[in-house]
């Protein structure tokens, strides 16, 4: 359905920083962009709205920026749905039921995310750091969309989609550089090792204090995030 795909295009392009926070959209420059009629991009509008990424305004939408409290709340309901869903991943994988080989998908996220990071980092170039950066955000989502779907609970999954989008958006600017890379690697490792050896106890605590972790850095430095 073109409405679908309107809203599919839509969310990427706020995603990755094309409309930016505060900026207001019509129906039809929009329509303009994705060479759509207007129907399908007012629906597409009303599902972002839903989606918590804009908010009306006026005949058009806004794309939605957190403030400091509404940031710090979603960072706090992140955490606990993170440390829930690391939890049921760990207790899935010490009664056996998730497959070497999601374990090892989950390894090269982690790893990959490492590399793009370290990269960055190290990169001098604007253009080569500004790719391995959104490389290394990518991975770093995948990891942990990789645990909350080892956890086996899609209500918890579908939410923190919907949170790492607001959160995304809102800290863009703060995902310029992580200036922290072996930091959070230890962090990724701690949290996976827990996950793989079936420590549901260490698996909570380990999740919930890197998300906690990366609101608190991120708040104190704007180049450190993950």
């Amino acid at each position: 359905m073109q409405a679908d795909a309107a809203h599919r295009r839509l969310r990427e392009l706020i995603l990755a920083g094309d409309y930016a926070p505060g900026q207001r959209l019509t129906e039809m420059e929009v329509s303009a962009t994705l060479a759509m009629s207007r129907t399908p991009v007012r629906e597409a509008f009303r599902a972002l709205v839903s989606d918590g990424l804009v908010a009306p305004d006026g005949r058009g939408v806004a794309v939605v920026a957190l403030g400091a409290g509404a940031l710090r709340d979603a960072y706090q309901v992140r955490a606990a749905l993170e440390a829930m869903t690391a939890d049921l991943a760990a207790r899935r994988q010490a009664a056996g039921e998730i497959a070497p080989a999601a374990l090892a998908a989950l390894r090269r996220e982690a790893d990959a995310a490492d590399e793009a990071t370290r990269a960055a980092h190290g990169a001098t170039d604007a253009a080569a750091r500004a790719g391995h950066l959104a490389r290394g955000v990518a991975h770093n989502r995948r990891f942990h969309q990789r645990i909350a779907a080892l956890a086996g609970n899609p209500v918890a999954t579908g939410i923190l989609d919907r949170l790492w989008d607001q959160i995304v958006v809102s800290t863009r600017d703060s995902l310029a550089s992580p200036a922290r890379p072996a930091h959070v690697a230890h962090q990724h490792d701690t949290l996976l090792a827990a996950i793989t050896e079936g420590r549901a106890a260490d698996a909570w605590a380990a999740a919930h204090a890197h998300v906690l972790d990366t609101h608190t850095a991120g708040t104190h430095d704007p180049e450190e995030q993950s």
